[in-house]
This record gives structure tokens, C-alpha cells and sequence, in this order.
């Protein structure tokens, strides 16, 4: 039997290492989501409430972690939303349905809390089934890329109906996401070492 609860102090390097584990060599040589994860606790805009962890038996399987993020209308308005992520899940674990649950489960707190609308980047065939759609296609476009350009990773998902009808404006991601390869390399020297490959399909 597995259950989902808030993380906890205790939990912070079991949940760091699985989100390394997680992403090693995924996207890039090693991995900087879970230096992110670190950095992100100590951030204003990060909701302790939302940094979930599940457990199986006891152990703590899965993560995920959301934080405070906004849109900015063209008219100047600010609309305050919140993003998940990284969320991760233990590679012994992975394809069993532990993901799905961890984020649906997180999704209906998150809608429990008040929060209006999820920003999430990522995998859009993967998100698609969580009710996310592409950001364009409600005129909320992400930062950096031009408007005219498609950005297919960044979705979104209301949780009060039409939170964001009429809204035409630009999400930016919240400080934290962003990471000095230096501070990473450093950070990583606290855990065992592992080995960086270059694999096909990664980002860089």
C-alpha cells in the first residue's frame, strides 16, 4: 500500500537522490533537477504544502514539487498561477503508475488550496492526459520564444473553469529553474559518484 504525504525535512536527500536518479543522463550529461529541487526550498515562491512525497512499504518511491509562478497580460495584468516539477520518480519504480497518481493527487490539492491554473514543461504527449493543453492555444505564450514560434513543451491546465478565458499574456518561469553548472558540479560532490554519458536524444 502506498500513501502520499507532505516531505519533511528528513526527507530532503532521500528525495534529492531519487530525483538524480530519475534524470541522470535523461536530458543531459548527469543531471541539475535535483540541485534545482535543493535550491528551490529556500525560495519565497516555493509551497512547502505542494512538496509531496509517496511511499511503498514504508520508502519513499516518488517526488513532486510545485512553487508560485504568474502570467503577465499584455494589458498588465498579473495572474498568479503555480508549476510543478521537477517530479520524479525511483527508476526500479517507473512505469507502474506511481507518477500518474503522485501528480493527479498533487493537482487535486493544488485545486483544494485556490490556485487558479498549472504551468508544467515537459513531455506533451506524456501531459496530455492530466487535461494539459498547449499554452498557445489559449494565448499565454512562454518566455523567450517568440509568439509566432510553437513551444509545444509548455502546457497548461485550469483548475477553476475559465481562470484564464480572455487572458493574452506571457508565462515566466519562477527564479530557480535556471542553474550555474559550476554550483551543480559542487552540489554533486555530496552524493556517490556516477558516471556522465552522452546518449542519443538527449538536449545537449
Amino acid at each position: 500500500m502506498n500513501i502520499i504525504r507532505i516531505e519533511t525535512e528528513k526527507d530532503y536527500k532521500i528525495t534529492e537522490n531519487i530525483t538524480r536518479e530519475a534524470f541522470w543522463n535523461l536530458y543531459q550529461p548527469g543531471c541539475s533537477e535535483h540541485y534545482v529541487l535543493h535550491r528551490f526550498r529556500k525560495l519565497p515562491h516555493y509551497i512547502p504544502e505542494l512538496s509531496l512525497v509517496m511511499e511503498l512499504e514504508g520508502k519513499i518511491i516518488a517526488h513532486i514539487m510545485y512553487s508560485k509562478a504568474q502570467v503577465k497580460c499584455d494589458n498588465g495584468n498579473i495572474i498568479p498561477i503555480v508549476v510543478f516539477g521537477p517530479v520524479s520518480v525511483q527508476p526500479e519504480q517507473q512505469g507502474k503508475g506511481y507518477g500518474e497518481e503522485i501528480i493527479h493527487y498533487s493537482m487535486n490539492k493544488a485545486k483544494n488550496m485556490g490556485f487558479g491554473a498549472i504551468a508544467i514543461t515537459g513531455n506533451p504527449t506524456y501531459y496530455k492526459r492530466f487535461g494539459f493543453v498547449s499554452g498557445s492555444s489559449i494565448n499565454v505564450f512562454y518566455e523567450k520564444i517568440a509568439r509566432n514560434e510553437e513551444a509545444p513543451f509548455f502546457m497548461l491546465k485550469e483548475l477553476i473553469p475559465d481562470y484564464l478565458a480572455g487572458v493574452v499574456g506571457t508565462y515566466f518561469n519562477p527564479d530557480g529553474y535556471s542553474v550555474d553548472n559550476a554550483d551543480v558540479d559542487v552540489f554533486e560532490k555530496s552524493f556517490p559518484p556516477k558516471e556522465k554519458k552522452v546518449l542519443t536524444g538527449q538536449l545537449q
